[in-house]
């Protein structure tokens, strides 16, 4: 896009925003749609509503790439929120890939003029055919005056104002959804919109790119197995980053893998492995692994390119994780829960009852052998199914490091159907699960601080014993009894009952507006007419309420 004229810029400006806001007002005016029992021929059952949302999921996706770069980034955000989003539109949004038009090569040379100044006489023998187009930019292969191969990554002309244009607008949409009384309850929407602002800013900025992936070629330096390419660091800038060019051929082409007498199911292995390794050893892992980014050299080295998504896991994160793995193994519903509620997974003051209930079915389902070969993507979406208008909020590393797996699993049983993630992730679990990933004696101290929190609370059992004694004694012993399920079972049954009184005094205003308009002074059923809109609008609120507390036990009579 060419920088606009200044006397046009403000034009542009508001038919860009009017676009934008058409787009979320269609969405809205769908999802309205959706919501009516009766907008459903036929009469409304689960499968036609499933079938309609795959629909809008596909066609939010369409109108994302409509939109341009900085949607298709939001899009590829909003994927990794299941807690804001069914898991049918978060399986179509992941599959979102910003392939776009290729722009013209006269203004690659402009841009690497106008960035690299003098430096640019070092590249020579540009390609004018891109390797590979995309929403932020695109990849030339070029060669240097010292001899070296290289690719180009050159950002799109005018990407910057667009950005910070459509950036604003995202920012007053989450305004206006976060004033709604249904879509704004349990969510920040203004602070997700700053989210979303921070990291796209931050993909516009190639030097942070080429550090990532300076850091991330600096942890497989010792593994001939793994390669990465290096960033040539006097030719990248803000706008263009360099680095060697290695080919490759692409991971799911198993037919060429074998020409090239290169064996698949290493080659899973291998990608598995490192990817376990990313996660276990370094907490720094590539979180935007599709095929499109994974190439394997002549030799059966595995090739990472694109390192604009990188994840980070904390060590705090990292020892959560850990003791969730501990608990997870154990099947303890429990102890997951507790831990889950300790990382801010699940929110605080809540009844967990009916969540240990869903984590117990969960664990008993995805992780009792004989474990099937898609383990990890079934798991992944019992979270996404969990987790959607439920008291969740995954961590986006979390929710980044159950694609990235679920990817590798769907790609190492293209390669190999023998392929099983579980096998391969077992001598990586171990220091997973001794939090601090240094050895076994870890596991042996986690042993040894649980038996002495045991031996302390064993020890004050007679002084709680005596006191409970006189506390029952005095009287002062109180029983205290938490129905859960009870009370959201009443509440139920009372929102039913309003429901069934608004449905009623509905039906009575649309008589009455029906006979005043049919009698001698007609212009009075603007009344009743009147009336039926707060009404109506109550009786809408009742039954999104009803649908959201029924969620939960439908989710679980399905499993």
């Amino acid at each position: 896009m060419l920088l606009w004229p200044g006397r046009l810029a403000p034009l542009r400006r508001a038919l860009r925003a009017l676009r934008i806001w058409r787009a979320v007002l269609t969405l809205l005016v769908l999802l309205w749609w959706d919501g009516q029992n009766w907008s459903y021929r036929g009469g409304y059952s689960s499968e036609k509503r499933q079938s309609r949302q795959l629909q809008r999921a596909r066609w939010l996706t369409q109108e994302l790439i409509r939109l341009g770069s900085a949607f298709i980034k939001l899009g590829q955000l909003l994927s990794a929120r299941p807690d804001v989003l069914p898991a049918g539109w978060v399986a179509e949004l992941a599959a979102l890939q910003d392939s776009v038009p290729a722009f013209s090569f006269d203004r690659v040379q402009s841009m690497l003029e106008e960035e690299l100044a003098e430096r640019c006489a070092e590249v020579v023998d540009l390609d004018p055919d891109p390797l590979g187009a995309a929403s932020l930019a695109q990849v030339h292969r070029a060669s240097l005056r010292s001899g070296r191969q290289v690719v180009l990554k050159v950002q799109r002309p005018g990407l910057d104002q667009l950005f910070r244009l459509d950036l604003e607008v995202m920012q007053q949409v989450a305004v206006v959804l976060q004033r709604h009384p249904s879509w704004g309850r349990g969510r920040d929407w203004p602070a997700m919109a700053r989210e979303c602002r921070r990291v796209l800013l931050r993909e516009l900025d190639f030097r942070v790119e080429a550090q990532y992936a300076a850091r991330f070629r600096q942890q497989f330096l010792d593994d001939d197995r793994i390669r990465i390419p290096s960033v040539i660091w006097e030719l990248s800038t803000r706008r263009v980053l360099c680095l060697d060019y290695l080919p490759g051929i692409k991971i799911t082409e198993r037919e060429a893998l074998l020409a090239a007498e290169i064996d698949p199911s290493a080659v899973a292995e291998i990608g598995a492995a490192s990817y376990l390794q990313q996660l276990v050893r370094y907490g720094f892992f590539h979180a935007d692994p599709h095929p499109g980014n994974l190439a394997v050299a002549s030799d059966g080295a595995l090739i990472y390119y694109d390192f604009g998504m990188m994840g980070l896991l904390s060590d705090g994160l990292r020892r959560r994780l850990g003791a969730m793995v501990r608990a997870a193994a154990a099947r303890d519903a429990a102890a997951l829960v507790e831990e889950m509620q300790a990382a801010g997974v699940i929110t605080t003051g809540i009844d967990v009852g009916p969540v240990r209930r869903l984590v117990r079915v969960m664990l008993q389902e995805a992780l009792t052998p004989p474990f099937s070969s898609s383990v990890i993507d079934k798991l992944s979406g019992d979270l996404y199914d969990l987790v959607y208008g439920q008291p969740f909020r995954l961590p986006v590393e979390l929710i980044f490091v159950m694609r990235a797996l679920s990817t590798f699993e769907g790609v190492g049983r293209a390669l190999d159907p023998a392929f099983s993630l579980v096998a391969i992730a077992k001598p990586y679990l171990l220091p997973l699960m001794t939090s601090s990933g240094s050895g076994s004696s870890d596991l042996f101290n986690e042993l040894g601080r649980q038996v002495g929190a045991l031996s302390s609370r064993a020890a004050a059992l007679p002084r709680r014993l005596d006191e409970s004694l006189e506390r029952l004694e005095q009287g002062d012993l109180q029983l205290q009894v938490r129905l859960g399920e009870s009370d959201r079972q009443f509440r139920r049954m009372t929102l039913a009952q309003q429901s069934i009184g608004q449905s009623v005094l509905l039906g009575c205003l649309a008589l009455a507006t029906a006979i005043i308009a049919a009698s001698a002074r007609p212009i009075w059923f603007i009344l009743p007419a009147l009336a039926m809109i707060p009404v109506g609008l109550g009786w809408i609120r009742m039954q999104v309420r009803l649908r959201r507390d029924t969620r939960i036990d439908n989710l679980s009579e399905s499993r």
